[in-house]
Parts: C-alpha cells; sequence; structure tokens
C-alpha cells in the first residue's frame, strides 16, 4: 500500500472519529446537532468500510498493490 493512501486513510478516520465526538457532544450537552454532520460521518466511514473491502479482496486475488 502506498503511503498517500495509508496517509488518507488515518486522515479519514481521524476525521471520522473528530466529526463523531463533536456530533456526540453536542446530543449529549442538549443542543441541535448539524444535519451535516451523521451525513459526513456515513460518508467517512463508507469509504474506509470500501477500502477496507478493497484491501480483503486483493489479498483473497493474491495480489496488493
Amino acid at each position: 500500500m502506498t503511503k498517500v493512501l495509508v496517509m488518507t486513510r488515518v486522515w479519514a478516520m481521524l476525521t471520522g472519529l473528530a466529526l463523531a465526538v463533536l456530533y456526540f457532544g453536542a446530543v449529549y450537552l442538549g443542543s441541535q446537532p448539524s444535519e451535516l454532520l451523521p451525513m459526513l460521518v456515513t460518508a467517512i466511514g463508507g469509504f474506509e468500510m470500501f477500502l477496507f473491502g478493497q484491501d480483503v479482496w486483493l489479498k483473497k486475488k493474491g495480489r496488493h498493490g
């Protein structure tokens, strides 16, 4: 796996975690969170799930790029 892809995955993970903490923090404090936050967390989670599935598929095929 190239270094750029690894760094993209790390930044996506950190961004997703920060947005999830922000969302649940807003819910916990009783304020109305933005409707955009759950969609962003879901989109980043979908991106990570796609990359994970791609890694599994490539490992099963015997080549990893």
